[in-house]
């Protein structure tokens, strides 16, 4: 088998190619929610699709997100689908079962863009936001500096002056946490965690309190791809330190994957509004140990194809469509690599992974 059994050319191609793979599985409980106001590109519905596996009223449950992100839907498609793939659907433990969630923004991955429809980052939306927004105390020193008015040479090099100023005064650490660890007040800013709940952010409330009422304890895998090793997974274990939950996450995957990681060589960001911190409050208290994995692409140079993806979002519309695509194209590789490598690394990283996660949960 290689990659081509299990990525696909496009939202549609991976939405089917999920449901195929779900049906073929076998005793599975497939569910699709429409979105009530948007379209994809060629007219197309957009769907989030549920596939639950194995003891769908277990104690013990494992959750499988993809499409956070809009264009790293493809990896986390590509990793349920290979599990699907594998015959693993057939053989889950007693008392156990696992939630597929797959292309959870589905305008981002159809449109070929991180964000939702209301150019919201949705992993930064799940906030309380009928309290006052998380502050990012450090976000409009730099914000000008992000995304330029013309995606120039000059003003990128003007942009990179201003960052590097910026580490001067403050510290790596303290830029990597000031663009990605959310804000509330830049619309058009990047990790822009919005003002009210994304449609996305309702939709997924609602399938885990309907799928996972009966589960004591949840397990979760949120799919993503940028940071670490080109090809290689890389955690983002967001339980407390020294919880419980940390540790049965570090049984399953390794406690060196997944204690103390550092991305990209850096500290960690003071993240706000997960899709982590989400799940966690809908399950009401009930017990969840999980992490974000990412699969490594361009390593800290992906954050330059991140501010492109906004810069296409506010501008893309007045370029030349040949140059428009171009730009976009960059951005999609940039976050899904066409590779041969890479392809075959995610899937195979992604079943193994999710094997272990399934034996862990139904072992915890």
């Amino acid at each position: 088998m290689n990659f081509t059994d299990f990525f696909a050319a496009s939202y549609v191609g991976a939405r089917e190619r999920f449901r195929r793979s779900a049906q073929a599985a076998g005793a599975a409980t497939l569910e699709a929610f429409t979105h009530p106001e948007e379209r994809g590109p060629s007219g197309e519905a957009l769907t989030v699709d549920i596939a639950h596996l194995g003891d769908r009223k277990g104690s013990r449950q494992l959750l499988v997100i993809s499409g956070t992100h809009g264009q790293e839907g493809y990896a986390g498609s590509a990793a349920q689908v290979a599990w699907l793939k594998s015959g693993d659907a057939a053989r889950i433990p007693a008392d156990t079962g696992v939630l597929l969630v797959h292309g959870i923004n589905p305008y981002g991955f159809a449109r070929g863009t991180r964000t939702t429809e209301n150019n919201v980052d949705l992993n930064r939306n799940f906030v309380d936001h009928r309290k006052p927004h998380p502050v990012n105390p450090r976000y409009d020193e730099l914000r000008e500096h992000l995304v330029p008015a013309h995606w120039s040479q000059d003003q990128l090099a003007a942009g990179d002056a201003g960052e590097k100023a910026f580490v001067e005064r403050h510290g790596a650490d303290a830029l990597f946490d000031t663009l990605a660890r959310g804000q509330y007040v830049d619309p058009l800013g990047p990790f822009y965690g919005g003002v009210q709940r994304e449609w996305s952010n309702l939709t997924l409330e609602k399938i885990v309190r309907e799928q996972l009422g009966s589960a004591e304890k949840v397990g979760l895998i949120d799919w993503h791809t940028g940071i670490g090793e080109r090809g290689q997974p890389f955690f983002l274990c967001f339980n407390e330190e020294g919880s419980a939950e940390q540790a049965e996450a570090a049984r399953w995957w390794g406690a060196d994957k997944v204690i103390g990681s550092r991305p990209n060589g850096l500290a960690r960001p003071h993240y706000q509004g997960l899709v982590f911190y989400g799940v966690q409050s809908f399950l009401e208290g009930r017990q969840l140990a999980g992490a974000v994995i990412e699969f490594g692409t361009r390593g800290s140079a992906t954050g330059r194809a991140l501010r492109l993806d906004q810069w296409l979002r506010r501008h893309g519309a007045g370029l030349d469509d040949d140059v428009r695509q171009q730009m976009a194209a960059d951005v999609l590789d940039a976050l899904n690599p066409v590779a041969e490598d890479w392809r075959d690394a995610v899937w195979q990283h992604g079943l193994a992974l999710t094997q272990a996660a399934v034996r862990g949960v139904a072992s915890w």
